[in-house]
């Protein structure tokens, strides 16, 4: 039996991915409904925060490239709109970032990466070692040259995710503090979830967006159900001293023996070091090994760091897909919609999944820009492949 219609749209899952997906729903009138024990929590409680569409470009992700550029584009305004709606300081930064060399092969690797980007027209400068520290002075001696790429810029995910919850509120989205169960059906259709409690939820649309989570929804048929594994990434929260000026005035990045690692600076004060990359099932363990190789490697970036105060530690977990890319829009279930699998873009690609998947609500079918993340583009064998 189907549960009986309670709204027009039902989002499971109140990270940033659902929480902006629901308001953009009922910025067009729908009614939405979005299930989730704590809304506002998930991965953008551990994340740090760049919009890093340029320097995050990997060899062969150039498709999921203009995802990316077009979200970050959206970035301002979006950001903007969220603040008047809300009142709420997003520590949206238009610093810029620079990616740095520590030796021969990591300058390497940094030479192929700037090759890339003049070859896809992303705009990028590669500095030598002694530049770097003109722009950055708490940089390494060692460092070797690197790449300032202005147009990557920062925003904090924590504060975010609240902004989202409040504007989601504010647009009359409707919140169920409970886990969803299951998903029901009546014939070949989604019509609404069963949470743990035994509540039914009925809806006319239906959105898994529940991060690492999303494969995991009971009732959800084998045929769409999303591809999506957890990928944990621990990360550190220091503090650096405002007593004498900034520390470090833009996020630095870095492969350090083929590990990569990033420093965030808030304007808050706070320093945000990430991010381990570890196929480790559901396990959110911070590791001493993790938080060791973390600060190991910042410290060769920026030796000042180790006589800062270490404040947090987390582990979190990233949805990964099989191409690295998110699951957007209608599946072949009818009335089923994913709004997952962003792995380490989810930040990033808040605003356009927000209006891409408003659109496919609305209009049933994907904008041009989201076209080519269809969760249709994997089938059973790719299901199947994925690890348990």
């Amino acid at each position: 039996m189907s549960p009986t219609r309670t709204s027009d749209v039902l989002v499971v899952g109140g990270g940033i991915i659902g929480l902006v997906t629901a308001w953009r729903a009922a910025q067009r009138g729908l009614s939405t409904t979005v299930v989730d024990p704590e809304p506002g929590g998930g991965a953008a409680q551990v994340a740090a925060g760049m919009l890093a569409a340029v320097t995050e470009l990997h060899h062969g992700e150039q498709t999921l490239l203009g995802l990316n550029l077009a979200s970050a584009e959206r970035y301002p305004a979006f950001a903007a709109e969220l603040t008047e709606a809300t009142g709420h300081d997003l520590g949206y930064r238009r610093c810029g970032t620079l990616a740095v060399a520590l030796d021969a092969d990591d300058r390497a690797h940094l030479r192929e990466l700037h090759a890339l980007h003049q070859r896809s027209g992303l705009d990028s400068e590669w500095l030598t070692g002694r530049e770097c520290r003109r722009l950055e002075p708490m940089l390494a001696p060692g460092v070797r040259g690197g790449l300032r790429v202005d147009g990557d810029h920062q925003i904090d995910p924590r504060r975010l995710a609240a902004a989202l919850v409040t504007a989601c509120e504010r647009a009359g989205v409707a919140f169920r503090r409970e886990w969803a169960e299951r998903l029901t059906l009546d014939g070949d259709r989604a019509t609404g979830v069963v949470t743990r409690a035994g509540n039914a939820l009925g809806a006319g649309q239906t959105v898994l967006a529940a991060g690492s989570l999303s494969g995991r929804l009971a009732g959800v048929p084998t045929e769409v159900l999303p591809p999506v594994r957890p990928v944990k990434g621990q990360v550190l929260r220091l503090t650096m001293p405002q007593r004498y000026g900034p520390f470090l005035s833009r996020t630095v990045r870095a492969v350090v023996r083929g590990s990569h690692v990033y420093l965030v600076p808030r304007e808050n004060g706070e320093l945000v070091i990430g991010a381990t990359s570890e196929e480790l099932g559901f396990d959110t363990t911070v590791t001493a090994g993790g938080v060791y190789e973390l600060l190991r490697d910042a410290h060769e970036l920026v030796p000042g760091l180790t006589e800062l105060p270490l404040t947090e530690t987390q582990a979190g977990l990233r949805p990964g897909s099989p191409d690295n890319a998110p699951l957007l829009g209608p599946t072949g279930l009818d009335g089923l919609l994913l709004a997952t699998g962003h792995h380490r873009n989810g930040v990033l690609l808040t605003p356009v999944t927000g209006d891409a998947l408003a659109h496919a609500l609305t209009t049933g079918e994907l904008p041009d820009v989201a076209r080519p993340f269809t969760p249709r583009r994997f089938g059973a064998a790719a299901l199947q492949e994925q690890p348990a």
